[in-house]
């Protein structure tokens, strides 16, 4: 992916979009510039958001931190599938109001973004289709509309970490939520089911081993035989369009050969953090997966090498797995292998790979100045850094 200019003056920041059903129906991209007095080109900023999201791809929210930039990308006509956040003091203003009408004519959904300081003119109005609303400003209760106060648009509740802010914003009726709900305090469990991989998963946490051990393939078949679903996702990866195969592959040994050892622990982990059918738990299946690719794009800005590169990206991938499995690291690392510098990031919250895991934070927060902390430790550039990060929301893209 070609960085453009703009990735060196801004900071981004990227969330989920659950809906009620717990399903991600959008990204959301924050752009913050890292100088106020700076020239953004709205030109350079929706190449850089094409090469992720094309015109005829997946929805994307703007949330862009700079008027001129957002009243210039308003009247640009962009892809129909930005959708555009405007701050509710700049909606009332005459100046914008042409602006958001020509964005609302060019089929761009639009949101309102806080509370309005007074009633917007009727005008304008309907060219919303959501009000994004903070947690904190948040004034419904149980979906009751306060007296006096007439909706005509949807809410969509911004600032929501954890599962239980989520299911209170959608019983208030909201129809999405925007953040991380993924905050809420790991449950030990107990008895027999403490430490446990669910009896399902036991396989791949087995081949895990099993490909660390690189052991012999008649020994990974005779084990991926054993779950006929497993098998069958194999195959399936193995002849899909991505490999561009001539003759189709029906052997499990010959898939696992063309593979390789390195690209099958890669697709075994990834496999492994996304398993849980928990519908709350979709956002933290989105932010393993991303974390996983983000840290590894992160890895190669940083010039480290290959080995280093897929180690980070594991640390990634598995930095949720305690709430995805609802049981501590101490439990799951003595039955998930993995390397001695991602346990330490995992278990202690240190070493060489946990200045990755803070700027994957900085990102997530999209919080300019941790972006800057983060990024000095590892001795990267701004345009390095969010480069790597469109890159690795391209890949989940085609992985989603």
């Amino acid at each position: 992916m070609a960085e453009t200019s703009i990735l060196g003056k801004v900071a981004l920041g990227y969330s989920p979009i659950v809906d009620k059903s717990r399903a991600i129906s959008a990204t959301r991209l924050g752009v913050i510039p890292l100088d106020a007095g700076a020239k953004l080109e709205v030109a350079s900023l929706l190449q850089a958001i094409g090469q992720v999201w094309p015109a005829n791809g997946p929805k994307v929210f703007l949330n862009l931190a700079s008027e001129s930039l957002l009243t210039e990308l308003l009247g640009s006509k962009p892809a129909k599938n930005l959708c555009i956040e405007v701050p509710a003091f700049m909606a009332g203003e005459p100046i914008v109001a042409a602006a958001l009408g020509a964005a609302h004519a060019n089929g761009n959904t639009l949101l309102l973004k806080g509370r309005p300081l007074k009633p917007l003119p009727r005008e304008v109005l309907p060219y919303f289709k959501h009000a994004i609303v903070d947690l904190s400003e948040e004034r419904r209760v149980d979906g009751a509309v306060p007296e006096g106060v007439t909706r005509s648009i949807t809410t969509v509740q911004s600032g929501v970490n954890s599962v239980a802010a989520m299911e209170a914003s959608f019983a208030r009726g909201s129809v999405a939520v925007l953040g991380w709900p993924i905050d809420d305090a790991v449950t030990v469990a107990a008895g027999k089911d403490k430490g446990k991989i669910p009896s399902d998963l036991q396989t791949i946490v087995q081949l895990i081993g099993q490909v660390d051990a690189e052991e012999p393939v008649p020994k990974l078949e005779a084990t991926i035989k054993r779950d006929p679903t497993l098998a069958f996702k194999l195959l399936r990866l193995i002849n899909s369009a991505a490999f561009g195969m001539k003759v189709e592959v029906n052997s499990l040994s010959h898939a696992v050969m063309l593979l390789g050892y390195k690209k099958l622990k890669r697709w075994l982990a990834l496999l492994l953090a996304t398993a849980s059918k928990e519908p709350n738990l979709r956002p933290a299946l989105f932010a393993s997966v991303r974390r996983g690719l983000l840290m590894e794009e992160l890895a190669r800005a940083s010039g480290a090498d290959a080995e280093t590169a897929g180690e980070v990206f594991l640390c990634g991938v598995f930095s949720l797995l305690d709430r995805i499995f609802l049981q501590p690291f101490s439990d799951l690392l003595a039955t998930v292998h993995v390397p001695a510098r991602v346990q330490e990031a995992l278990l202690k919250g240190s070493g060489p790979f946990q200045p990755y895991m803070n700027l994957v934070n900085a990102l997530e927060a999209g919080s300019p100045v941790d972006l800057r902390e983060a990024s000095a430790s590892l001795l990267m550039e701004v345009a390095q850094i969010n480069g790597a990060l469109l890159r690795a929301l391209s890949s989940a893209a085609q992985l989603d």
